[in-house]
């Protein structure tokens, strides 16, 4: 056993992962409490990008786990997305109702300094665009910040754009059309990205399903049901996966398609926010097996990646929307992949994820030039 299994108590799988990533990096700052992890998993599209989250981990392996498996996530999500990126994340350990400060988050933009550009970063679970505001008193290496201090704002509003592009491109290849009007969706969360999705739902004359922690937002939302002539219905947080509609909309925790909610799915398909909304690919087979098509989260959810990587070359809501619709297409030859080759979506999300990648590096390889990045306006 080596010394990091030792005194980290690492799975071999989770070790493995740990060697997978291009850089590691632990921040300790005693002052303000800061405990944080970087990890920065592939840099052959350009810097990593990932947003930063802020939870209280039960032990270092765990936050350590989530870190690894996001950073990774997030490269893959950086080639679907065709952004001159890698992928990266950070975790800082520690309850965002309690342990933050102002002091915390400009200690972790020294971290984020210290790394000369390999990281950009920004919010994500138990952080908030303010928080980066103080983080940005030390460091460029800032996305997704609020307009008035430049930055590009609200990235939800691009992140439900997408998973209507996706939806879009899901009723195409299912039912022949792309239009959202007289189907049923359920939606599991109605946050930032869920109830935007779930407006735009409702004006096209769809019929949903819904289920959030917040009685409040489901109120909201039956209200919105009426006044636009559609049916919602408000169910339990468990009753989500068994409802009779035609596609299954995630937009909250991952992992929440697993083994015994598998086996409970009627929908045709599953599109969704939420990140990592498998427990484990091989959910991708079974999912196949069982005639429900699965768009992959990483594409579908790009839209905020889309407008946090846009930032950089000067804020434009418009240019950044139009981006987004790249989702359309990258969804639709996902689905025409898998059919061809006979694989998942999974495995042709993948597979197309790579091959931008191996074409870069090959590109990478063979022009010299001057490496820095396409922007400056901010230097």
């Amino acid at each position: 056993m080596s010394i990091m299994e030792q005194e980290m108590g690492l799975r071999s799988e989770l070790l493995t992962e740990f060697f997978e990533c291009e850089q590691v990096v632990f921040c300790n700052d005693k002052n303000t409490g800061l405990r944080a992890i970087i990890a920065i998993h592939d840099t052959t599209l350009g810097p990593a990008i990932g947003g930063c989250r802020m939870q209280p981990y039960g032990s270092m392996a765990e936050a350590l786990e989530d870190v690894l498996r996001l950073a990774k996530g997030m490269t893959y999500k950086c080639a679907a997305a065709d952004v001159d990126f890698g992928g990266g994340k950070a975790v800082i350990i520690g309850d965002p109702l309690k342990d933050k400060s102002p002091e915390m988050f400009r200690a972790f933009g020294k971290f984020v300094e210290s790394l000369n550009g390999r990281f950009y970063t920004g919010t994500d679970m138990g952080t908030t665009m303010e928080d980066f505001v103080c983080a940005s008193n030390e460091t460029n290496c800032i996305v997704g910040i609020p307009e008035m201090y430049g930055g590009g704002g609200d990235s939800s509003i691009p992140t439900a754009e997408g998973v209507i592009y996706g939806l879009k491109a899901t009723n195409k290849m299912l039912f022949g059309d792309e239009e959202l009007s007289g189907k049923s969706y359920s939606i599991q969360g109605l946050g930032k990205v869920g109830y935007k999705v779930a407006e735009q739902l409702l004006q096209e004359g769809a019929n949903l399903y819904v289920t959030d922690i917040d009685k409040s937002i489901l109120q909201d939302i039956e209200r919105k049901g009426r006044e636009a002539g559609s049916i919602v219905k408000v169910v339990d947080t468990e009753e989500i996966y068994g409802v009779d509609a035609d596609i299954f909309i995630p937009c909250a925790l991952g992992g929440t398609i697993n083994d015994d909610t598998l086996e409970q799915l009627k929908v045709r398909a599953i599109v969704g926010s939420a990140n990592n909304q498998l427990q484990h690919e091989s959910l991708g087979e079974k999912l196949q097996a069982r005639g429900i098509l699965y768009a992959p989260d990483y594409i579908v959810n790009s839209g905020g990646l889309i407008q946090v990587s846009d930032e950089l070359y000067g804020p434009n809501k418009q240019r950044v929307l139009a981006k987004t619709k790249a989702i359309y297409y990258s969804i639709l030859e996902v689905f025409q992949t898998a059919e061809a080759q006979k694989i998942t979506t999974v495995e042709a999300a993948n597979q197309m994820c790579q091959k931008r990648m191996e074409d870069r590096k090959k590109q990478n390889s063979f022009f010299l030039h001057r490496t820095r990045p396409k922007w400056e306006f901010r230097k």
